[in-house]
């Protein structure tokens, strides 16, 4: 069957900015078919396509002039079990934090660190997401994609992938790829990742010494609402800039000036920034022009009190990547996609 096209969309509850743009065009995929069957047709109609996950990497600044595809394909299962490594996939229209709690509660551990993380599991390959030293790339078994040049569906391998820190091949060709289903590697027993000093101060709090993966699901948890906002009330895409990865010389020469800079050193020489610490220290933590502003507890993340419109947030974005170049020589890069 024909999936049917809705003409004018407001496109503000499906970015989790909440930003008010118009979608020309506007259809929703709930399965591998549907896919094709919109594609088809935008090929045919000659319409150029805008894919949609969970809109929570993605910044907004003006209407769309174009069909929005939104996946909304659902379903989660597991593929293979030995007793101890447990192979997982999911569709790409699943809500990623609803994931890992079903993960969790199927007495699977690997997705503990990546709790309460927005957006869906289709969107999570392409940038790679990571918290609290896990990545993707490091529970990753696979995934299926859909070349929108060739048509044809490909299986990617981790090595096919070319992870890096929030990047992946799939970001570096955008508009190339549409990813259907991905696939998770979790064991039965677990391997904390407790490096991140708050994860492990919010355990021994609670008097937790040998946690579970649910425990530290749980900790991570609340130390993400008492540090971000919840896009449903105040609209954001999580942290903004990346940590910038510099030469050690010129982490020598902020810490000469500010002997308190956050850096981590890499295994290459290179040193990584905390780009939140930065950002504070040159004034901008709980900024507010309008309604685009700055979260006053967590200088990373950008926030829209309300009206704010794409373009006044990505104007405060630019001024804060100009002033952090000029007072430390730094170069911010952006996280969410625009468009």
């Amino acid at each position: 069957m024909p999936v049917p096209w809705q003409q004018h969309v407001s496109l503000k509850p499906y970015n989790t900015f909440g930003i008010d743009v118009t979608a020309r065009y506007f259809a929703q995929a709930h399965s591998d078919s549907d896919v094709r069957a919109v594609l088809a047709e935008a090929h045919r109609r000659e319409v150029p396509v805008l894919v949609l996950g969970g809109g929570s990497n993605l910044l907004l600044t003006r209407d769309v002039e174009a069909l929005v595809l939104h996946m909304a394909s659902s379903g989660r299962q597991v593929l293979a079990d030995d007793g101890q490594r447990v192979l997982v996939e999911a569709e790409a229209g699943e809500p990623w934090h609803p994931f890992v709690q079903w993960s969790l509660a199927q007495g699977l551990c690997g997705l503990e660190n990546l709790s309460l993380i927005p957006g869906t599991v289709g969107a999570a390959p392409m940038q790679n997401v990571g918290a609290y030293g896990v990545e993707i790339k490091d529970v990753f078994a696979g995934l299926t994609a859909l070349d929108r040049q060739t048509g044809e569906v490909r299986e990617f391998a981790l090595q096919d992938c070319a992870f890096g820190y929030r990047d992946s091949l799939f970001k570096r060709n955008p508009g190339r790829w549409l990813i259907l289903r991905v696939r998770f590697a979790l064991s039965r027993s677990l391997q904390a990742h407790l490096d991140y000093g708050p994860v492990r101060q919010r355990l021994a709090e609670q008097g937790i010494e040998q946690p579970t993966a649910q425990a530290i699901s749980d900790a991570i948890c609340s130390i993400r609402r008492e540090k971000l906002p919840d896009p449903a009330e105040l609209g954001n895409a999580g942290s903004f800039f990346k940590n910038p990865v510099v030469p050690a010389q010129l982490v020598e020469g902020i810490r000469a000036r500010f002997p308190g800079v956050v850096a981590y050193p890499q295994a290459d020489g290179q040193v990584k920034l905390a780009a939140g610490w930065l950002i504070e220290q040159a004034g901008w933590k709980g900024y507010r022009d309008g309604d685009a502003g700055v979260h006053r507890l967590q200088s990373l993340v950008l926030v829209n009190y309300g009206r704010a419109s794409g373009a006044q947030l990505h104007d405060l974005a630019r001024r804060i990547q100009a002033d952090i170049l000029e007072r430390f020589g730094v170069t911010l890069e952006m996280e969410p996609n625009l468009y």
